[in-house]
């Protein structure tokens, strides 16, 4: 299922929502726990996990880009920078012991990059419950390309 994807005073939001068969502890350290969010998300590194801490992006040339963490309430919320943008984890747990987990994504301005993210954030999640699931996930090229094309056509209407 695609993101839901509201115009904001601000710009756009686009509401990931995810319902785990884990719970919010196992959750939590796949968003948190270097050697966890690596396996999903391999140029996130954790460096200062604490408000006002950092998250590095590694740009594959050598360089990287610093993050703020502008909030975080273990096993609950999780909120940082993302460019000139945010990203947000929340965490609830749910009614059969397994977690709610929402992505949200605030997006100042819509470019051509826009829908890539959106479609990676959409995969990078799936992964994250493949690799909770204990199942492998496949080729990530292949579950990305119609996402996209999706998100595209969502973005132009």
């Amino acid at each position: 299922m695609l993101a839901k994807i509201t115009k904001t005073e601000s710009g756009h939001l686009a509401e990931f929502k995810r319902t785990l068969k884990h719970p919010p502890e196992r959750v939590w350290a796949m968003l948190t726990v270097n050697e966890k969010l690596s396996t999903w998300f391999s140029e996130l590194r954790i460096e200062d996990l604490r408000e006002g801490g950092t998250i590095s992006f590694d740009l594959g040339d050598g360089t990287f880009e610093e993050m703020k963490i502008l909030e975080l309430k273990p096993f609950s919320a999780l909120e940082y920078t993302w460019g000139n943008d945010r990203v947000r984890f929340e965490l609830s747990p749910a009614a059969d012991g397994g977690t709610s987990l929402t992505l949200k994504e605030f997006i100042g301005e819509v470019n051509a990059h826009t829908p890539r993210d959106l479609a990676g954030w959409d995969v990078c999640l799936d992964v994250v419950e493949a690799l909770l699931d204990d199942r492998d996930f496949g080729d990530r090229k292949t579950a990305w390309e119609p996402k996209y094309e999706a998100y595209k056509r969502a973005l132009e209407g």
